[in-house]
């Protein structure tokens, strides 16, 4: 079950930073926006269109796995790793300007993860994860 955690997790959090870089990365073709069909063309011709819709679908067949197995509040709050991860790479690859509030706002999402994660692994009355239930 750990490994699952180890593995699940981390994949979640690269498929949903890939599928947000990307729509990043795609939103910049867009522009400017038109009502036409050349729009369109010239949307779905950009390779991040395709990267962002195989995050999104990596990211659902991931989060449908961990659901089986994992506690639904840590899961929950874990899934949203991403927003510190984009804001990171965006810095890094975009050069998107991060500051202290960005900083002070990815701190209280990894802290609350933290918080929610060792409540959970705390509470002797925490229903066992379903992959985990012994006969």
């Amino acid at each position: 079950m750990r490994r699952l955690y180890l593995v699940g997790f981390p994949l979640l959090m690269a498929f949903d930073t890939l599928a947000q870089l990307c729509f990043k990365l795609a939103g910049d073709g867009a522009l400017p926006v038109e009502a036409n069909t050349a729009w369109v063309l010239r949307v779905l011709s950009q390779p991040w269109v395709y990267g962002a819709i195989l995050g999104y679908i990596g990211a659902f067949f991931t989060w449908m796995s961990l659901l089986k197995h994992a506690p639904i509040g840590p899961a929950f709050a874990a899934s949203h790793l991403e927003v510190v991860s984009v804001l990171l790479l965006s810095a890094w690859l975009l050069h998107e300007p991060v500051g202290p509030l960005h900083l002070l706002g990815a701190a209280l999402i990894v802290a609350g993860i933290v918080c929610l994660g060792v409540a959970e692994s705390d509470d002797p009355h925490s229903p066992a994860p379903a992959g985990d239930m012994q006969e």
